[in-house]
C-alpha cells in the first residue's frame, strides 16, 4: 500500500508540473528532473519518503545542469 501510494503522489507531481508553462526552460528542466527523480526514488526503496525525497533532490540537481 505505501508503495502504492508513494507512486501515486509522485504521479501526481508529475501532472501537476503541466500547469508550469510560463517556466524558463531551465526551471521547467529542473521540475521534470525532480518529478522523474522522486518517482525513480521511491520505486528504488520501496517507496520509502527519505528515497523518494533524495531521488527528487538528485533529480532536480540533474535536470537544472542539463543544457547549461
Amino acid at each position: 500500500m505505501t508503495r502504492v501510494t508513494s507512486a501515486a503522489v509522485a504521479l501526481g507531481l508529475l501532472f501537476g508540473l503541466g500547469g508550469c508553462a510560463n517556466m524558463s526552460a531551465r526551471d521547467q528542466n529542473t521540475a521534470i528532473g525532480a518529478g522523474i527523480g522522486a518517482v525513480g526514488g521511491a520505486v528504488l526503496s520501496g517507496g520509502s519518503g527519505i528515497g523518494t525525497v533524495g531521488g527528487a533532490a538528485v533529480g532536480g540537481i540533474i535536470g537544472n545542469q542539463v543544457g547549461k
